[in-house]
């Protein structure tokens, strides 16, 4: 078996071929193109495994290669001590440690997710731009009615009977921002249509569609929510417990420890900040809809604040959703379930 380590970068790709001895057999570099890749390979020896490191260009390299090799790996960036720990380090050395690490199995190896779920994650997560877009356009209408003095409905502002009605009847309103106003609600408008163009594209999907439908039925979980859930979680069977995917989700802190000493920290970083997000936001909502939510709310509220609180709330969601996914059928209340088994 010969191992080969990749150190890829936006337009080279530095490798290293070693057999299972350590050997060094090939390296060098390559261009980071489809076709410089494709004649590449064909002078590399057979039978080959392929490691490389987790960054932006990684999704499409690692499905033009694992074709062509027996395994392709990825590794964690924040595991690879070794090659941020070096005291000397470039392209070709950061490639052969990473042949090393394959070769003796030390490889920190992360979750790859399907094509077709890292497709629709794309869509996903290109939708949250837009709203943050859709937010900062609405924010600068705002801005432009406080900048001139106009007095304004804050609640109403941006619904389209009463935006109208704002620029035809209030004199406050300067001729010099009419344009920007006008601009400012057309984007935003634009953005609201292709934003629930593709929502409603991902909730029709026949890979996603019956999946969606099952964990919409846990308390608090929209179509967002769902569709998060879904596509930033992959395969569910991946998570061998309802800890790792609360450590997935971003929802607990750090443990330090050595000796008796014992620290913890807040919220870690190294999560899925995506996830994160959306069920933070649907664990606020979440206690109004659900009566054992709302418990779980307030008595992590009389322990803490309202902060622990929601953070509670999100556990606990994640507990349903990985229930849901897991078992593949709806959720079910805990007091209707204790009256169907009476």
């Amino acid at each position: 078996m010969y191992y080969i380590g990749l150190d890829v970068h936006k337009k080279t790709i530095s490798y290293c071929v070693k057999d299972a001895s350590g050997q060094v057999h090939q390296e060098g570099k390559v261009g980071a193109t489809r076709r410089e890749l494709d004649s590449w390979i064909k002078t590399l020896p057979q039978p080959r495994t392929m490691a490389m490191e987790a960054t932006i260009f990684t999704g499409w390299i690692y499905d033009h290669l694992l074709p062509h090799a027996q395994q392709v790996k990825v590794a964690h960036p924040l595991m690879l001590r070794a090659i941020a720990a070096a005291k000397k380090k470039n392209d070709r050395i950061d490639a052969g440690k990473i042949a090393d690490c394959l070769r003796c199995d030390f490889l920190p190896e992360c979750h790859m997710a399907s094509t077709q779920i890292r497709d629709r994650r794309r869509t996903l997560r290109y939708r949250h731009l837009l709203v943050r877009q859709m937010v900062q356009m609405k924010n600068r209408i705002s801005g432009l009615l406080m900048e001139t003095g106009v007095s304004y409905n804050k609640q109403r502002l941006h619904k389209v009977g009463y935006f109208r009605e704002l620029l035809s009847t209030n004199e406050d309103v300067h001729e010099s921002i009419r344009p920007l106003l006008k601009l400012s609600r057309d984007t935003v408008v634009r953005l609201q249509k292709t934003e629930y163009a593709l929502v409603s594209s991902l909730q029709r999907d026949p890979l996603l569609a019956d999946r969606v439908k099952r964990l919409r039925t846990v308390p608090g979980v929209g179509p967002i929510t769902a569709l998060a859930w879904a596509l930033e979680i992959g395969d569910v069977a991946r998570f061998r417990s309802i800890r790792q995917a609360i450590s997935y989700c971003g929802l607990c802190g750090e443990e330090k420890s050595s000796a008796d000493k014992v620290m913890r920290t807040p919220l870690s970083k190294q999560r899925n900040k995506h996830i994160q997000r959306v069920l933070g936001e649907a664990a606020k909502l979440a206690p109004r809809q659900d009566h054992d939510l709302a418990l779980v709310y307030e008595t992590a509220k009389q322990k803490g604040n309202a902060n622990r609180a929601t953070l509670a709330v999100a556990r606990k969601m994640v507990a349903y959703l990985l229930a849901v996914d897991r078992e593949e059928r709806d959720f079910v209340p805990a007091e209707n379930y204790q009256r169907a088994a009476a």
